[in-house]
């Protein structure tokens, strides 16, 4: 019995402290309403500070602009006049060429399609004797090529003319034709002044022979006739015969008057006025020929020039094949120098003026220098804001083909501090009652609040400086508070 009732024991006694042990776990994993609470409550919050920093400040506009190319406009040739099909026959240029003013841009029926640089189009055909603008923007033109039109003025002359034909002959062509009607007049105006020139040579020849003394013999005769004259004189006397004598005084005379007469020169009168009819004629004759020339002088086809707004140009599309017929535009070409087109809006606008300085960031990721050439309101369909053209400076030809058609970004300084500033983040910046501006600086655990005059504020800080305080760099000012994660997500976690 004894050995039962230790058996027993031992089983109670392990059942006590299993249930001990038991009681003791479920009693840490009681938690009563008050501790709850207390657990699930928010943290207190907590001062999240900054160091006032020396920094310089830069406002800036950041936008992103299209490049292209300035003034792209499209070649259409004037080939309505041309009597035969208009057949490109060589020339083509490749896309990407650049095309400069005075050369060839495309042969059409064997001739040259010379490009040159004006704003008014090539639309009508000029020739000696015409007059306007368009023949005032020609010579403008040629005098630019180092070609001499004469007087740059609004009138085609010979010398416009001349300075035509040498233009075809530098790029290597014959020059235009002149009108069959009026090369015909020239040749005929020609013809009278080679018959003036004829007519006055044979009247000065007339008037020469007039003028010139007498033959030998015919002033022997005259001499011979004054002495046989006073020879009769003189027998006449020897007779007596007062009539005889008259008679032979008489002859001495009239001998002597023919003599000096022909020693003193015949009249020429009759010469002279036959001279100076025939010189007037030919004065009239050269006038005649110089008009006729003029006429006939070299003329410019309006299918064998194409004036653009500017040049040199780059091709940016070609319509044409050789041995295709033009139909419309031959080309397309661009202005050599890139422009980049922004859209600001009005805020940004204000900012901003020409001349001002731009960054240009390329593709590639290196930045080239450039300038704001016009600011213009946006123009179009549902358009709005303002459109910022910029300029770049002097590029690489790599840079060229890296910047056509791009989209880049464009960093345009507006105001930048003096150097090294105090500044804060704008979240420091708190108003007072009087509108002024504070900052809330954390000093050994206090905080203490600093008015301040805020200056530029730029890439998310201000300038400041202390107006009644001290401020300085490295001080710490409170941008806001801080708190442990969110109490309600806690509890729910808790539950």
């Amino acid at each position: 019995m004894s050995r039962a009732r230790s058996r027993t024991l031992l089983v109670v006694g392990g059942v006590a402290v299993a249930a001990l042990v038991a009681g003791i776990f479920a009693g840490t994993r009681i938690t009563s309403p008050a501790d709850a609470a207390a657990r699930t409550a928010p943290p207190d919050a907590s001062e999240v500070t900054v160091p006032v920093e020396l920094r310089t400040l830069n406002s800036e506009v950041v936008t992103r602009g299209d490049v292209s190319a300035a003034g792209a406009v499209d070649v259409v040739p004037e080939v309505g006049g041309l009597e035969t099909p208009p057949v490109v026959t060589g020339q083509v240029p490749e896309v990407g060429a650049e095309i400069t003013e005075g050369t060839a841009l495309l042969e059409i029926v064997g001739r040259p399609l010379v490009v040159l640089a004006g704003e008014l189009p090539m639309y009508r055909s000029l020739r000696p004797g015409m007059s306007g603008p368009d023949v005032e923007q020609l010579e403008v033109t040629l005098q630019r090529l180092g070609l001499d039109p004469g007087e740059v003025d609004d009138e085609y002359t010979a010398a416009t003319g001349d300075a035509v034909e040498e233009l075809f002959e530098r790029i290597g062509y014959e020059p235009p034709e002149p009108d069959p009607q009026a090369a015909a007049e020239l040749e005929a105006a020609q013809d009278a002044v080679d018959a003036a020139e004829d007519a006055v040579r044979q009247a000065e020849q007339a008037l020469d022979a007039a003028g010139a003394g007498p033959a030998d013999a015919e002033r022997v005769a005259a001499e011979n006739a004054v002495a046989q004259a006073k020879r009769d004189l003189a027998a006449a006397k020897k007779q007596g015969d007062r009539t005889l004598i008259a008679q032979a005084e008489d002859q001495v005379r009239l001998a002597e008057a023919q003599l000096d007469d022909l020693l003193d020169g015949r009249d020429t009168s009759v010469e002279e006025a036959a001279l100076d009819t025939a010189k007037d004629q030919l004065a009239a004759a050269r006038e005649d020929r110089d008009t006729a020339a003029a006429s006939a002088g070299t003329p410019l086809p309006a299918s064998e020039v194409v004036f653009v707004p500017s040049l040199p140009r780059r091709v940016d599309e070609v319509h044409v094949r050789r041995g295709g017929q033009v139909n419309g535009a031959v080309m397309s070409v661009s202005g050599a120098t890139l422009v980049v087109t922004a859209n600001v809006d009005d805020a940004a606008r204000e900012l901003l003026a020409e001349e001002m300085p731009v960054a240009i960031e390329l593709p590639s990721g290196t930045e080239v220098a450039g300038t704001i050439a016009a600011i213009e309101e946006a123009e179009g369909d549902g358009a709005t804001g303002h459109d910022v053209t910029v300029a770049p400076g002097e590029l690489t030809p790599e840079q060229v083909e890296e910047l056509r058609g791009a989209n880049v970004r464009l960093t345009i300084p507006v105001e930048s501090t003096d150097g090294d500033v105090l500044a804060v983040p704008l979240a420091a910046l708190t108003a007072g009652p009087g509108g002024e501006s504070r900052v809330q600086v954390l000093r050994a655990g206090v905080a203490e609040l600093v008015e301040v005059e805020v200056g530029l504020t730029a890439q998310g800080y201000a300038e400041v400086s202390a107006v009644d305080g001290e401020l300085a760099e490295g001080d710490l000012v409170v941008v806001g508070e801080s708190a442990d994660a969110d109490p309600d997500a806690e509890a729910e976690t808790e539950t």
